[in-house]
């Protein structure tokens, strides 16, 4: 069993240490006590840590990060091969025949010189697979221009799809003018309820939120994104107002929002 903590390349090591941790008795008690459902959110969370090194331009970070990443996939696909369902090898072989499958540009006869029409071809393919699975499972395939965006998926992010999905059929605006106006219109919207019910207002907030993805959208911007680099320049700007509040011997808490909000035009003003 000591050679199973031997550094090493090949994947293979990494699987049997997987095993190892999950074979009953002499196995890890917490790895063993876990099921798809109770993984699922470190799944998300080590994705979301990827994308957090990428953001950062952090790569040996990144390394680490890939690697917990893909402990997740070699985790799910152990405890699928306890269960007969497959194996890690049945998980290569799955991607291995979609890329091949998707990439006929590539891999066969097909001609596509450009992003756009590469993204095209993807899609048709992938919607022709969705059909192939349902027909084999005996399912009806799901209908609708909107069908497929994960719910799982971050709000923002399933704004954008959804939005994505149904402007393929027609169903968007033209200008980004034309959103910006949207934007105004829900704002007056959200004034209109403010001494209404609260979850009045809410409601017409999450349409606000859901305007400013679409504008995001029409300006080739992913919105998580961009919010990511919000909640930096925010969390900056903070960190410069409370040096500036330590260097007068005050917290936060001891200053005025008066006396806070200048000192954010300073932190604004230096950048």
């Amino acid at each position: 069993m000591a050679s199973a903590f031997t550094s090493s390349r090949d994947i293979g090591r990494l699987l049997e240490i997987m095993a190892a941790l999950r074979t009953p008795e002499t196995g890890c008690p917490w790895d063993l006590a876990q099921n798809f459902s109770t993984i699922a959110p470190y799944t998300l969370e080590e994705a979301y840590e990827v994308a957090d090194a990428i953001a950062r331009g952090d790569l040996s970070d990144l390394k680490d990060e890939l690697g917990d990443l893909l402990l997740q996939v070699v985790f799910h696909a152990r405890m699928a091969q306890e269960q007969g369902a497959f194996a890690f090898g049945d998980v290569v072989q799955a991607i291995t025949e979609k890329l091949i499958r998707r990439h006929p540009h590539v891999f066969g006869d097909v001609h596509s010189s450009t992003p756009e029409a590469v993204k095209g071809l993807w899609e048709r393919i992938k919607t022709q697979e969705k059909l192939d699975k349902a027909a084999r499972n005996g399912q009806a395939a799901e209908a609708g221009a909107l069908a497929g965006v994960p719910l799982v998926l971050p709000a923002l992010t399933r704004a954008l799809k959804l939005q994505d999905k149904a402007s393929k059929v027609g169903f968007d605006w033209n200008d980004p003018r034309e959103v910006l106006r949207k934007i105004r219109e829900e704002a007056d919207e959200i004034e209109a309820e403010l001494d209404g019910a609260p979850e009045r207002a809410a409601a017409e907030v999450g349409d606000l939120l859901f305007a400013a993805v679409n504008l995001a959208r029409h300006l080739g911007a992913d919105p998580e994104a961009i919010l990511r680099q919000t909640n930096a320049k925010f969390e900056r700007r903070f960190g410069a107002i409370e040096s500036a509040l330590v260097a007068r011997g005050k917290a936060p808490q001891d200053a005025t929002l008066a006396e806070m909000d200048a000192l954010w035009d300073e932190a604004k003003q230096q950048e």
